[in-house]
């Protein structure tokens, strides 16, 4: 059983997530928050295995909320999903950068807010792909950050290789059959190097992987 918690300042929006949460067998909402610090509170009484988020909250908003839950250790099986209207860069890359597993904009379709609590609960990274367009789009435009680096000289060859593969949007199952290794070769290659890097999930990864310059995003 996937256990959710939803964090949103508005009933009719939290009241609609949870009709269409509950009516799947493997998912149980365990609690609501109206504002980021209750939500960051419920967290931690509820330990759910993912948290809904929105970004623009009263008292503490959905950036600062998945911070503070990012940055507790008890909550370290708590995989933060940003949900908002807007779609805009900055609030993209500093979820992202706060610990967040996915960003998610609200007009998604059920199907696939569903599907997207279920790859946040296996731990996996997600965006919407206009909001990985958009993120990929400002590393091209910006040079490999100074202090992103930092841990990469620790990692192995074969660490760097699923890194960068994780980056390109692969999953455990692609990054093994492109690495020709097995699917739990290749998820401990992975997570040694979250490890070595200091990423609480394969979001940060990603964001890690293109700031360092470990991955050079296409230019159109």
């Amino acid at each position: 059983m996937i256990r959710v918690l939803l964090v949103d300042d508005q009933p009719l929006i939290r009241g609609g997530f949870r009709v269409l949460l509950d009516l799947e067998d493997d998912i149980e909402v365990v609690a609501e928050a109206a504002d980021g610090a209750e939500g960051v509170a419920l967290a931690r009484e509820h330990r759910p295995d993912v948290a809904l988020v929105d970004i623009q909250m009263p008292v503490v908003d959905g950036i600062e909320a998945t911070r503070r839950i990012a940055a507790d250790p008890a909550l370290s099986g708590v995989h933060v999903v940003i949900l908002t209207n807007y779609g805009l860069d900055s609030y993209v890359y500093n979820a992202l950068r706060a610990g967040a597993a996915g960003f998610l904009v609200k007009d998604i379709v059920p199907e696939d807010f569903l599907h997207a609590v279920r790859v946040a609960a296996r731990g996996d990274a997600l965006l919407a792909p206009s909001i990985t367009r958009r993120l990929i789009s400002r590393y091209v435009t910006e040079p490999p950050h100074p202090d992103a680096g930092a841990g990469l000289e620790e990692l192995t060859g074969r660490e760097r290789e699923a890194v960068a593969l994780v980056a390109k949007g692969l999953s455990n199952d692609q990054i093994a059959a492109r690495m020709s290794i097995s699917t739990m070769t290749a998820k401990t290659h992975v997570n040694r190097a979250m490890a070595k890097l200091g990423a609480r999930d394969r979001a940060q990864l990603v964001v890690l992987a293109y700031e360092s310059g470990l991955v050079a995003p296409r230019r159109s």
